[in-house]
């Protein structure tokens, strides 16, 4: 991979276990993120420098903002409304209450405002995953099965193609994507992660239409250009396990990029001090805000 490498800064907040998911929330000027293990939202305001967390009580794989003001939070055992400030949970709909061995991974909002989530075996040695699609009325449809670890997902700018990342593929996918009723079709491949580069993680994608996908066990997070699959740029970072990313800042300038320490031997973590840190890099090109959940009449 011949990209131009450059490297992010750590920000001093506490370390997540596993923090995956990050968004930017442009009214309250804050970053959003999720510690899986420590089951509880991140948040940090990066003029203030206040942080602080909400804990949820079970895994979180993604959250999102839905358009009443609350969240919609995909759990361990389904989706959920959250309200931020009391902390107060309403179940909406578990699609694996059958499958206890799953929890889900990431997610993210599609154009329409529909929430996209997917969910991986907690054991994660089989393809037990799916990916599901919540409709803005409640409804969940299974769109893909078979999956080891459900994860990264972005739009094109003319919305026509969702991208996605089956983290054991070692691949980025693309599908078209038809708005109007939120159906995928005509699975084909983007981008291959080499073997010597991790495994692709979570993806924001940017103004320019570029990916920026996270590499877990890869030491950086790479940008691709999708319709070529070469990478652009590689930002190198001290974290092994990099996780995810997204564009945040008045101006959606800086590229929030979360990590995890969950898993690594005590002589790693020493090598890796700053595992499950939350790192921050201006790229020089910007990204988009992120689409909300569109509660049906609201």
């Amino acid at each position: 991979m011949s990209c131009v490498k450059k490297q992010a800064e750590a920000i001093n907040v506490e370390k997540s276990a596993l923090g995956e998911g990050p968004l930017w929330l442009p009214e309250s000027g804050q970053l959003v993120w999720v510690d899986i293990e420590g089951m509880k939202i991140r948040m940090w305001n990066p003029k203030t420098r206040e942080d602080g967390s909400v804990s949820v009580g079970q895994r979180i794989g993604a959250v999102v903002r839905a358009s009443d003001g609350r969240m919609v939070c995909a759990l361990e055992h389904g989706f959920y409304f959250l309200d931020l400030t009391t902390g107060e949970l309403e179940p909406i709909v578990d699609p694996e209450a059958h499958l206890p061995g799953n929890r889900f991974n990431d997610g993210k909002c599609d154009p329409a405002g529909r929430f996209w989530a997917g969910t991986m075996p907690k054991s994660e040695d089989a393809p037990e995953g799916s990916l599901y699609r919540l409709d803005t009325d409640g409804s969940v449809h299974r769109m893909v099965g078979e999956i080891s670890c459900s994860n990264g997902l972005g739009w094109s700018l003319d919305g026509r193609t969702m991208y996605y990342i089956d983290t054991g593929t070692r691949r980025v996918d693309r599908f078209d994507y038809d708005a109007a009723n939120g159906n995928i079709s005509n699975r084909r491949v983007v981008a291959n992660i080499p073997v010597d580069q991790g495994f692709p993680d979570g993806m924001t994608v940017d103004a320019e239409g570029k990916l920026w996908v996270a590499h877990w066990g890869g030491y950086a997070v790479s940008r691709f250009d999708p319709d070529t699959g070469e990478c652009l740029e590689r930002i190198e970072l001290p974290v092994s396990q990099v996780t995810s990313c997204c564009f945040g800042g008045d101006d959606l300038d800086e590229l929030y990029i979360t990590s995890a320490s969950v898993g690594l031997s005590e002589e790693q973590l020493r090598q890796e001090p700053l595992a499950g840190s939350l790192f921050v890099y201006k790229p020089g090109v910007k990204g988009q805000l992120a689409h909300d959940y569109q509660v049906q009449g609201k």
